[in-house]
C-alpha cells in the first residue's frame, strides 16, 4: 500500500497534468475556431474550381492534357499522406494513417509498384516502421505560421505535377482527414493526379448552346489544372488542420475529466490511509496508557 507522501506526491503531479491538459484544450478550441473558418472559406472556391474542370473536361473530350488523362498507364502509384505535426490528438493521425496502410496494401496485393511521400511529422513516424523502404520524400508543416498554408501547397502541388511530367509516377492519391465538424473527421483519399473532378461536382447543362472557348479548351485546362491540384491541395492541409484542433480539444477535454475523477479518487485514498493512521497512533496511545 502506497504511504502518504507517496499518495501525496501523486495527487500533486496528476493536479499539474490536468493544468497543463486544461491549457491545452483552451489553446486547440482558439485555434479550431481559426482553421474551421480558414477550412469553410476555401470549400466555395474548391468546389466552382471543380465544376469548371468538370465542365471544361467533358467539352475537351478525350485530347485532354496529360494531367487530366493520365499516363495510359496505371503500374506507380504514389500515395501521399498528410498528418499532423504535433500529437495529443487522440486519435486523429492513426485513422489518417490506418487509411493509408489499406490504400497501400490493396495496391501492392494487385501488383502495384507504390511510392509513399509523408506530408507532416506524425505520418512518417508511423509508417516508416513498416514502409520506411517506399519513402521518396516527405513535406516539413513545422514552419507553418498562422495557418497559413499557400506556399506548403503549391511547392508541393510543383514537385508532383513535375515528377508526373518526368514519369515518376502514374497515379498521385491523397490521404487526409476531412473535417466535417468538432466531433466528426473522416479520413478521405482523393485521388489527385490524373486530376479528376469529384463526382458531386455541379456541372452547368448547357443544352443546345453553343459556345467557342478562347483560347480552346485544352489551352485552358494546360493553365487551370496545375491551379486545381495546387487548391486541392490547400484544402486538404485546411481540413487536415482543423480537424487536428478539434481532435486535440476533445481528446485534452477528456484527459482533463479524467485527471479529475482520478484526483477524486487518490483523494479518497489518501483520506481513508491518513484515517486509518490516526485511528491506528490513538489505539497504540490509549493503549500505553492502560498499559500504565
Amino acid at each position: 500500500m502506497p504511504s502518504l507522501k507517496d499518495l501525496k506526491n501523486r495527487i500533486g503531479s496528476v493536479k499539474s497534468t490536468r493544468k497543463i491538459t486544461k491549457a491545452m484544450q483552451m489553446v486547440a478550441a482558439a485555434k479550431l475556431k481559426r482553421a474551421q473558418d480558414a477550412a469553410t472559406a476555401a470549400r466555395p472556391y474548391a468546389e466552382r474550381l471543380a465544376s469548371v474542370l468538370a465542365n471544361l473536361s467533358a467539352s475537351a473530350g478525350a485530347g485532354g492534357p496529360k494531367l487530366l488523362t493520365g499516363t495510359g498507364e496505371d503500374k506507380i502509384h504514389l500515395v501521399v499522406v498528410l498528418t499532423a505535426e504535433r500529437g495529443l490528438a487522440g486519435g486523429f493521425n492513426t485513422y489518417v494513417v490506418k487509411l493509408a496502410k489499406q490504400k497501400i496494401d490493396e495496391l501492392r496485393a494487385e501488383g502495384k509498384e507504390v511510392k509513399i511521400l509523408t506530408v507532416g511529422k506524425k505520418g512518417r513516424e508511423q509508417l516508416s516502421r513498416e514502409y520506411g523502404d517506399l519513402f521518396v520524400g516527405h513535406v516539413d508543416l513545422s514552419g507553418v505560421k498562422g495557418g497559413d498554408f499557400s506556399e506548403s501547397a503549391i511547392g508541393l502541388g510543383k514537385k508532383l505535377t513535375l515528377e508526373f511530367d518526368q514519369g515518376d509516377f502514374d497515379v498521385a492519391t491523397l490521404v487526409y482527414s476531412q473535417f466535417k465538424n468538432v466531433l466528426s473527421q473522416v479520413p478521405t483519399a482523393q485521388q489527385l493526379i490524373p486530376a479528376s473532378a469529384p463526382e458531386d461536382s455541379e456541372t452547368v447543362d448547357l443544352g443546345n448552346a453553343l459556345y467557342i472557348y478562347e483560347p480552346s479548351e485544352e489551352a485552358i485546362l494546360e493553365t487551370l489544372l496545375p491551379r486545381y491540384i495546387n487548391t486541392q491541395i490547400l484544402s486538404a492541409m485546411l481540413e487536415s488542420a482543423a480537424g487536428e484542433q478539434a481532435s486535440r480539444m476533445t481528446a485534452m477535454d477528456n484527459a482533463t475529466n479524467n485527471a479529475g475523477e482520478m484526483i477524486d479518487s487518490l483523494s479518497l485514498q489518501y483520506n481513508r490511509a491518513r484515517q486509518a493512521q490516526i485511528t491506528k497512533e490513538l489505539i497504540e496511545i490509549i493503549s500505553g496508557a492502560e498499559a500504565l
